[in-house]
């Protein structure tokens, strides 16, 4: 059986529905977010993260946004290129709207970078 959908999972849908199709996914302890089968998004521990890349890394921190971190048993740190947005971001459609559409272009750029090295 399905796990049910947390409620931020649930209002993060409702915010990035305007710019496509939106699909989640559970997956290990959060949930992945796919717009049009773009994965551009993340909730781990009740928090969004979006998608960021050298080019929008900065746009994030400089809106004052974390990046996705996690350790590992053996005390080691990973830092992914998924990034907090501002808690404004997630009150309508329209203000997550630029934050959602950075998060998807980095994503497409990443999708064609990864096809280009294995052509």
């Amino acid at each position: 059986m399905p796990r049910p959908r947390p409620e931020l999972v649930e209002h993060a849908c409702e915010l990035f529905a305007p710019l496509g199709a939106i699909r989640t996914r559970a997956m290990f302890s959060g949930w992945g977010f796919y717009c049009d089968g773009l994965f551009f998004a993340l909730v781990i521990d009740e928090t969004l993260y979006l998608k960021a890349d050298a080019l929008s890394a900065d746009t994030f921190r400089e809106a004052g946004g974390e990046p996705f971190r996690y350790g590992y048993k053996d005390g080691r740190t990973a830092t992914l290129n998924y990034w907090t947005l501002p808690e404004d971001a997630l009150e309508t459609p329209a203000a997550m709207r630029p934050w959602a559409q950075l998060a998807l272009a980095a994503a497409l750029r990443g999708r064609n970078g990864k096809r280009r090295r294995s052509a």
